[in-house]
Parts: structure tokens; C-alpha cells; sequence
């Protein structure tokens, strides 16, 4: 396929071994295949993501329209509401904006990184941090099973995913903190192993793409820098 053209060696062994993990989850465990089908196209997803890939998009889709059925059955209902309700609009915006940003549909350009300013960041952080408190207090009141922890989750989910369609390296950084906690929260919480194993794949990822979009920032930089001094 020519979306795994261009992938380094990393990039598929990380698939290959989560891969493997959630066959073998679902063959023993019996956990069912939505549970398998949510980690493996979310993890296609993000890595398509770190690597600045408008076809994350594709997976994304599914992957938010599966997740959100099974964190409703969990009684995860801030999780739920953030993936059909939130999520999925935004992978058609995100889409559409990717585009419009040096991104082509076959993959032979990578989207352009940007970074926040100090002001921004201070600006989300506190917008955010009211935001979980006050999420929390309602999903308490909704009987939800873990209300501060899935209100952690749910509003950095939806601060990293504007950042993301912002194209800004800083969702990463924003992505890792999700991901501790959701671990937590499906490891610990509710013991399905299909969808930890699709966290710690997230968190894995999310410091490579950490890494890879700082990259392609620097890159950036140097060949405008260059065509600058032409």
C-alpha cells in the first residue's frame, strides 16, 4: 500500500509488535473484535499523525466512531461525547485544513509544523485546567465511573486535537498526558486489555512524534532559511 511507503524501520516494528500484542489479546482474552479493530485503526492512525500524513484521517474516522461505542458501554461518557460528538466533526475539519497546508492527498508532502507562542501556551493550560474541574464536577453528577480522570482526558483531548489541526508541535507534549492517564483508566479501571495495549501504543507514538514533528520544524526552518539567503 503506498501509505506504508516511506515508513523507517521504527515505524514498522512499532506496528507489527502492537499489532501481534492485540491478536493475541483477542485470541485469548475473547474481548471481541471492536475492541481489536478500535487499537489497530488508532494506531494507524497516530502514527500517520506523527508522521505529518493527511491518510491519519482515514483511520481516524473509524477509529473515533468504534472507541466512542465501546467508552459509552464502559460508562465513560465524557470519552464518548469527545469521540462522536467531537472527534468526528474534527476529522473532516482537520482534513480539509491539512490540505489547504501543503499536504496532498498522495502523500508526497508532509504537513508544516508550527510552534506555540509562550502567550498561548500559558493561555491553554489555564483555560484547560479550569475546564477539567468543572467538567469533572458534571460527570460526577452523570454517575460516571471515574469523572476527574475521564475529564483530564476529554478536555486535553479536545485542546491536543485543536492544536493538532493548528499543526502545532506542542499537541504532543499535550498527547503524553492523555495517555498516562487513559492507561490508568482502561488497565486499572476496567481491565480491557485491547484498548490499554492501544494507549501504550499512543504513548509510544506520541514521543516519537514529539520527536519527528521538532524534526520536521528544524528542517523546515533551514530550507527557508536558505531560500531567504538565495
Amino acid at each position: 500500500m503506498k501509505i506504508f511507503k516511506d515508513w523507517n524501520l521504527f515505524e514498522k516494528s512499532w506496528l507489527i509488535i502492537f499489532t501481534l500484542i492485540n491478536v493475541a489479546v483477542l485470541i485469548y482474552s475473547k474481548e471481541g473484535i471492536l475492541g481489536f479493530t478500535a487499537s489497530v485503526t488508532g494506531m494507524l492512525s497516530v502514527i500517520l499523525v506523527a508522521k505529518g500524513k493527511i491518510s491519519n484521517y482515514y483511520f481516524g474516522i473509524i477509529n473515533v466512531v468504534i472507541y466512542g461505542f465501546i467508552s459509552y458501554n464502559s460508562k465513560y461518557y465524557g470519552e464518548a461525547m469527545l469521540n462522536i460528538l467531537y472527534f468526528l466533526p474534527m476529522q473532516i475539519i482537520g482534513f480539509m485544513m491539512w490540505r489547504r497546508n501543503n499536504v496532498n492527498i498522495d502523500e508526497s508532502k508532509e504537513v508544516k509544523a508550527e510552534r506555540m507562542t509562550a502567550k498561548e501556551i500559558i493561555l491553554w493550560s489555564v483555560l484547560s485546567g479550569i475546564a477539567v474541574i468543572v467538567y469533572g464536577i458534571i460527570l460526577k453528577k452523570l454517575n460516571n465511573t471515574l469523572p476527574m480522570a475521564d475529564s483530564f482526558t476529554t478536555v486535553l483531548s479536545v485542546t491536543a486535537m485543536i492544536l493538532m489541526v493548528k499543526r502545532y508541535i506542542e499537541q504532543w507534549i499535550v498527547w503524553i498526558m492523555i495517555d498516562i492517564v487513559a492507561i490508568y483508566m482502561w488497565l486499572f479501571i476496567k481491565s480491557d486489555y485491547n484498548i490499554t495495549i492501544m494507549w501504550i501504543a499512543y504513548l509510544v507514538n506520541a514521543v516519537y512524534g514529539l520527536y519527528n514533528w521538532a524534526k520536521l520544524y528544524r528542517r523546515e526552518r533551514e530550507v527557508w532559511g536558505k531560500q531567504e539567503l538565495s
